[in-house]
């Protein structure tokens, strides 16, 4: 798979200083982000043809993969049905059809199915097709929903009448897709976004048989650093606007069956003070950060004193235990909590009587609440995997503590045994002796003597958790010898709220320290080497392989990344585009100048360098909101101009496709199998 440097597109360069704290960068290919210019898409173009020439002799293979992963699914598959308001609700997939159809069943389970959407019918002539915000309203008489057909995540707002299948040709476009009804049944408020910079600024008011023109503006976000949202309570007492950035929450509330109303606040912002609010009989639960409980606490209000001074405490904050979410029903409060980096379900009685833990009996899972619509039951409903263990949808009583086990995902081809994998959870130590947890997954029978290949996979930013999960289509690396690791880094949640804020800003290069030491820690233990060692990120992860591709590539064979943020100083001092102003809690702001020169210590981009880099892939899409599809396209011309060695250097555009890849849940598997197909043959090569 080596091949002649003479192949390798030539991107033009043009010099540009980029000027700021007396500091000069220069940017030879800030040029590319000319979006549509000739020059631009003539460069994709070359890129994408060098790489469909240096992958040809692997497109059998790809294929190969893609049918072997497709082939263990269940292609005539349905959810777990869950009840709401009178009627069952479920969506289903047909044998050889990409997207799911919706229905609904009145009453009963053996009632004839209503179908809601086909998306298979809607998606027709779509290269790219995305619905979501299904909204039902009250009386179930018509449907809210929301369509992406350019993977730009903005979405076309339209009603649909549920009883005579019309849909109303006026769509509401420019909207993040969410919306809710108000108890009338005829009034929608819903999300606009900023034609620029795509941030969610605006809510509105639509009333069914008006002109979209007439539509009253409810609450616009003035502050450019907050998104918006709205929703309606598990109550459905109230309608409630949430106004958000990363370090400061505040909502609105007001009451359903007034949507002519003027919302109130329900706690005005204070920077830094975090909180969400659910609503049960004459008091509103608030799940909060307030009076420094870092790891969170639950307090509650009265309906109508709502500020803070009026909060009192329902559940302490506990230093050892990330407080998540809660579900509210008529008798129970379940409290998802996180301790020692694994989920726990916490159930309690109302009146007192009971409190306790649902078992979970290993280190590699997730569990989480899931569809709990109604108040009037003991039945929680939840979701459970591991990373040997196919999803299961399970229903648990409450009162009896009996358990049934809805649904598992089938896994097809004869072939999957849970018990021919092992898991496990390990733990590295870090350059300042912080102890970084990994999960793991491999089959029975491996020995620890290094010739093993790994993938280890990273993200570590925004607080996120990547949670120990199954994967059907993971089963073709480890039937292949990989190992699968997750690295829990700093920036993730996973050891909770501390986790997070030694992961960020500027503790940021913990989360790059964390990854390399998790790799360090796996090649010592000799499941890996240096020579067999793999890694993977996307978005913010695939920042962390670009940074680390830059600081320790001595350590990994090959790398994929997707999507990856990669420009940081720059991107970051463009407040035009969508995220920027937005995610300066979460980088930094780099007008200040000790944010830049840190961002820039870590950029990607800012730090590539005369050296060896392992074999990379690079994918990305073209209408990327989240991450601008000339972010990797500048950091591949600019590795391709720099690099010493003749490692493979490929760079993929999808240029009908976003931030989330191709839609539809087999256009989904083909990208899957071509990044295991980059992997498992630079495996071939190297054994």
């Amino acid at each position: 798979m080596l091949l002649n440097s003479k192949t390798f597109p030539k991107a033009q360069k043009e010099t540009k200083e980029l000027v700021l704290h007396e500091d000069i960068r220069i940017d030879n290919y800030f040029w590319m982000n000319q979006r549509d210019s000739k020059e631009v898409l003539t460069y994709l173009s070359d890129e994408n043809e060098y790489y469909e020439q240096a992958t040809s002799a692997t497109k059998g293979f790809q294929e190969s993969l893609f049918n072997e992963m497709k082939s263990r699914i269940k292609e005539d598959d349905q959810s777990v049905p869950y009840k709401l308001n009178g009627y069952w609700y479920l969506t289903r997939y047909e044998e050889g059809k990409d997207y799911p159809i919706y229905v609904r069943r009145r009453e009963s389970l053996e009632a004839p199915d209503e179908i809601l959407f086909n998306c298979n019918e809607m998606a027709e002539g779509c290269s790219y097709f995305n619905l979501r915000g299904i909204n039902i309203s009250r009386d179930n008489k018509l449907a809210a929903f929301a369509t992406d057909k350019i993977s730009r995540r903005i979405y076309t707002i339209y009603i649909k009448n549920l009883e005579t299948g019309e849909i109303y040709e006026t769509g509401i476009a420019n909207s993040s897709g969410d919306s809710t009804w108000a108890n009338d049944n005829k009034t929608l408020f819903y999300v606009v976004k900023d034609d620029q910079t795509l941030r969610s600024h605006a809510i509105f008011k639509h009333e069914l048989g008006t002109n979209i023109t007439e539509d009253i503006l409810v609450y616009e976000e003035k502050d450019d650093t907050f998104d918006v949202f709205v929703y309606k309570t598990k109550s459905k007492k109230y309608l409630v606007i949430g106004s958000v950035s990363t370090l400061t929450s505040e909502f609105r509330i007001l009451e359903a069956d007034q949507p002519s109303g003027d919302f109130r606040i329900f706690q005005e912002r204070v920077r830094g003070l975090e909180y969400s609010i659910y609503h049960f009989e004459e008091y509103f639960y608030i799940l909060t950060n307030a009076d420094k409980a870092i790891n969170f606490k639950l307090m509650k209000a009265p309906e109508q004193s709502t500020s803070k001074e009026h909060w009192t405490d329902v559940i302490s904050h506990r230093k050892e235990t990330l407080l998540e979410d809660i579900d509210i029903f008529k008798d129970f409060l379940v409290i998802s909590e996180r301790t020692n980096g694994l989920n726990q379900l916490r159930i309690q009685r109302w009146d007192g009587t009971n409190d306790y833990y649902l078992p979970f009996d290993n280190e590699t899972y997730m569990a989480f609440a899931s569809a709990n619509p109604d108040f009037d039951t003991n039945i929680l409903r939840y979701t459970y995997t591991s990373l040997t263990t196919p999803v299961s949808t399970i229903d648990f009583d409450m009162i009896t503590r009996e358990k049934e086990v809805k649904k598992e995902q089938e896994v097809l081809g004869g072939n999957f045994d849970k018990e021919n994998y092992v898991s496990e959870r390990v733990w590295a130590t870090a350059q300042d002796g912080t102890k970084t947890p990994i999960s793991l997954v491999y089959r029975k029978g491996i020995n620890k003597d290094g010739s093993n290949p790994l993938l280890l996979y990273g993200y570590g930013s925004y607080g996120a958790t990547i949670d120990p999960y199954f994967s059907s289509s993971r089963l073709s690396l480890l039937d292949r010898g990989f190992i699968y690791a997750i690295a829990h880094i700093r920036g993730g949640e996973y050891l909770g709220r501390e986790w997070y804020e030694n992961g960020k800003l500027m503790n940021k290069m913990n989360t790059f320290t964390d990854f390399i030491d998790c790799a360090k820690h796996l090649i010592g233990e000799k499941y890996t080497s240096q020579n067999h060692s793999y890694a993977m990120g996307g978005s913010a992860g695939g920042l962390l392989i670009g940074a680390v591709a830059n600081m320790a590539p001595e350590l990994f064979h090959g790398m994929v990344a997707s999507v990856p943020f990669v420009d940081v100083v720059t991107t970051m001092l463009d407040d035009s585009i969508p995220l920027t102003t937005g995610e300066y809690d979460e980088w930094g702001n780099p007008n200040e100048k000790d944010a830049y020169f840190y961002m820039k210590s870590y950029s990607p981009y800012d730090n590539v360098k005369a050296q060896d880099y392992p074999n990379l892939l690079v994918i990305t899409g073209y209408h990327d909101s989240q991450v601008q599809y000339w972010e990797p396209a500048k950091w591949v011309a600019k590795l391709r101009d720099l690099k010493t060695d003749r490692n493979l250097l490929l760079f993929r555009t999808n240029m009908d496709a976003g931030h989330g890849g191709a839609s539809g849940r087999f256009e989904g598997l083909k990208e899957v199998a071509e990044e295991y197909a980059f992997l498992l043959l630079l495996e071939q090569i190297q054994s």
